[in-house]
């Protein structure tokens, strides 16, 4: 296949590449301030449909909304985010969010059914916003620092990894922790990612271990032994994401070139 950006490489490191969820569009967005659309077609092109800049807004992660009509876009440096009107075509910024006290905003995740935006703070913090409104529900606090979240399929839990190797589960409508469980081996968390049929749950360390857990195990050990343990990773585990069927897990390092292995 042809590189689906060629008729517009970005000028810096390239942070988000998403399919849109109904339409035959891929997304890049970057430190070079912008985001692009592309329409993928099975030709030698695939043409630009159009780039939105931002300025003097390094992107660090962009996502589309679960009804492809927003990109939701947060900066390396910033505690606003922009939100990109697709239909409207009107790039609008979020200003501070109230009762959201933080220096910056950078990862976020979106639910599966699309009502909420969960913003990972510092110091524990996790603030989850309406996704209609981008206004504070409620914030959550785990033990340490978080480093990665993820929605089960059904959006009614949330799985938090700390940096300290522990996995806390949250129920969505009480915004109470269910239950807390060690990453066997983990010095520190990386990534975490749910399987689409809630089989799996997937959590990768800075030693670039991958653990695969059974989504049953999670909710009742807290010291759970893993399915399987991933180690074809020399180096952080900065990325895991199954597939649609849950046949397949990605597991990937930015930390070198090539170290993206599907199992």
């Amino acid at each position: 296949c042809p590189p689906a950006n060629q008729e517009r490489f970005a000028n810096g490191k390239l942070v988000t590449v998403q399919f849109h969820p109904c339409a035959q569009v891929v997304m890049t967005a970057g430190h070079d301030r912008s985001v692009s659309l592309f329409q993928v077609s099975n030709c030698s092109m695939n043409p630009k449909i159009q780039s939105i800049y931002l300025e003097s807004f390094p992107i660090y992660k962009a996502r589309f909304s679960v009804d492809g009509e927003q990109v939701i876009a947060t900066g390396t440096h910033h505690n606003m985010f922009f939100v990109y009107d697709m239909m409207a075509g009107n790039i609008i910024p979020i200003p501070k969010v109230r009762g959201v006290e933080e220096r910056f905003l950078r990862n976020f995740e979106l639910s599966p059914d699309g009502s909420f935006m969960l913003l990972t703070g510092t110091s524990g913090y996790l603030h989850l916003l309406s996704m209609k409104s981008k206004e504070l529900i409620s914030t959550m606090k785990v033990n340490g620092r978080c480093s990665a979240s993820a929605f089960t399929p059904d959006s009614s839990k949330i799985y938090s990894y700390s940096k300290e190797g522990e996995v806390f589960i949250w129920d969505v409508r009480s915004r109470k922790c269910l239950h807390k469980f060690e990453d066997e081996g983990s010095l520190e968390g990386k990534c975490i990612a749910v399987s689409k049929n809630n089989q799996y749950v997937a959590c990768g360390s800075s030693s670039g271990v991958v653990n695969l857990y059974t989504t049953d195990v999670c909710l009742k050990e807290n010291h759970p032994k893993p399915a399987k343990a991933i180690m074809n990773l020399v180096t952080a585990a900065t990325c895991v994401t199954f597939n649609p069927t849950t046949e397949i897990l990605a597991v990937a390092s930015c930390d070198t070139d090539e170290a993206v292995k599907l199992v």
